[in-house]
């Protein structure tokens, strides 16, 4: 085992601390409700409240680590396709009528709290970049 991955439980919570930090901005900036935000983690409301008020606290599941990690890279993929703020922060509100949305938002399938529905939003997501299927 190499000294990272020793090193990585450790770690972990800091690392998520800071991490749910940079999701709730960016979750607020998608202008999601506090509903859709604790879905999307994948956490009961009284934690989302809990974490909310001080991430410093928090301590995350893997699964939702990788929630995490989905959404910071659906919005740094958006801040590649876009250069302007109110498509960066906008996209995931508009209807988009390709054929997984069906004339769904992003964030209203994401928002299920579906583990599977929040993976396939990222994956087309991250495909705008170049990034393809």
């Amino acid at each position: 085992m190499t000294f990272a991955a020793q090193k990585l439980p450790e770690m972990a919570p800091a690392v998520g601390a800071k991490g749910l930090k940079a999701v709730l901005n960016i979750l607020d900036k998608w202008k999601c409700t506090p509903e859709q935000q604790w879905r999307m983690l994948g956490m009961k409301k009284s934690t989302y409240y809990r974490y909310r008020e001080d991430p410093g606290q928090a301590r995350l599941s893997g699964d939702q680590l990788e929630r995490l990690s989905y959404i910071l890279n659906m919005h740094a993929a958006l801040r590649v396709v876009f250069d302007n703020p109110e498509n960066v922060y906008g996209f995931m509100s508009m209807q988009n009528n390709n054929p997984f949305f069906n004339g769904a938002s992003p964030l209203e399938i994401a928002a299920t709290g579906s583990f599977g529905s929040l993976y396939e939003v990222y994956k087309r997501v991250d495909a705008l970049r170049g990034a393809g299927l």
